[in-house]
């Protein structure tokens, strides 16, 4: 554009020229037919200074409309990219909310199935147990009574008054209790699995299944929103039953929870310890994704530069 509106510039001053010839006294001796090629050429250069003008709005013509068409290609895509941008947060934000009741619900499968083998382990050993004694009975009565003894007498009444323990009275069965608490919690009857729970963690402290109710008494809080209380529910788990098989969810849910309470260096934390405590498992696998999406590094600078 430059290049042609100087060339332009040129000519005109040439055609400038070549007029104010033409209008100079010429003198006697100049013939008729130099001053005609002389006019001729003027005509021409104007010519071509028309012509010109007109090749540059025509091609200036062209190229802002090529401008506006670019600007509006522009809008359109950043609109779209927009809409785009909205859609994938809110896919997002609806896969997020799925991953959790499934997860929820696949906890609660392990849990019931690790129920089951437990409960038919102790089916099978109390098989085993019914059968030696009845093997013991079947032995004496075969044999007679030992040497040295007599018969035990029938109408005797077993002492202790038949060895019942009044807390046994008392104590809910573990197995039903824990089991009840888990259907109740899936039917979001918090109340009622809460107490259902908390049994459990009262008659049986030293069982396995201890640190599963209390792992469900923090989802019951997360769920619930009452992101304080989760936090402390998780980190009983992780305290008193770090050998549990809920000591990776419990992290993991203690980590949200935490960013959930705006703790964002704790939360990080947390998602950071359970990668390193137990990095095959599902829930490193979310903590990772978690980390990703908040664009957080998953190890930390200072570790990474050892």
């Amino acid at each position: 554009m430059k290049i042609t509106k100087t060339l332009r510039n040129r000519l005109l001053a040439i055609a400038a020229v070549a007029l104010a010839l033409t209008a100079t006294p010429v003198p006697a001796h100049a013939t008729s037919k130099e001053m005609i090629e002389l006019q001729t050429q003027v005509q021409q250069l104007l010519d071509m200074v028309q012509r010109l003008q007109s090749t540059v709005d025509a091609r200036f013509g062209v190229m802002q409309h090529l401008v506006e068409q670019t600007a509006d290609s522009a809008n359109q895509m950043n609109a779209t990219i927009n809409a785009l941008q909205q859609k994938i947060n809110a896919q997002t934000e609806a896969t997020g909310g799925k991953l959790d009741t499934v997860s929820g619900q696949v906890q609660s499968l392990n849990d019931s199935f690790d129920e089951l083998k437990s409960r038919l382990a102790k089916v099978d050993k109390s098989l085993a147990d019914l059968q030696a004694q009845l093997q013991a009975a079947q032995a004496p009565a075969a044999g007679g009574a030992p040497a040295g003894q007599t018969p035990a007498d029938p109408n005797a009444q077993p002492q202790g008054g038949g060895g019942v323990s009044p807390a046994a009275t008392i104590a809910p069965p573990l197995k039903e209790t824990f089991q009840a608490g888990v259907r109740d919690y899936n039917a979001a009857h918090y109340d009622v699995a809460t107490s259902e729970f908390q049994d459990v963690l009262h008659y049986y402290p030293m069982d396995d299944l201890a640190g599963s109710a209390q792992f469900y008494l923090g989802e019951i809080a997360y769920h619930q929103e009452d992101y304080a209380d989760a936090v402390k529910a998780y980190n009983a788990v992780l305290e008193g039953f770090s050998g549990s098989s809920k000591a990776p969810a419990a992290q993991l849910k203690k980590g949200l929870a935490l960013l959930q309470l705006q703790k964002k260096d704790q939360g990080v934390r947390e998602l950071r310890q359970l990668i390193q405590r137990h990095p095959q498992t599902p829930e490193a696998d979310q903590a990772r994704k978690k980390l990703n999406g908040m664009g957080v590094r998953i190890v930390p600078p200072a570790a990474a530069a050892h």
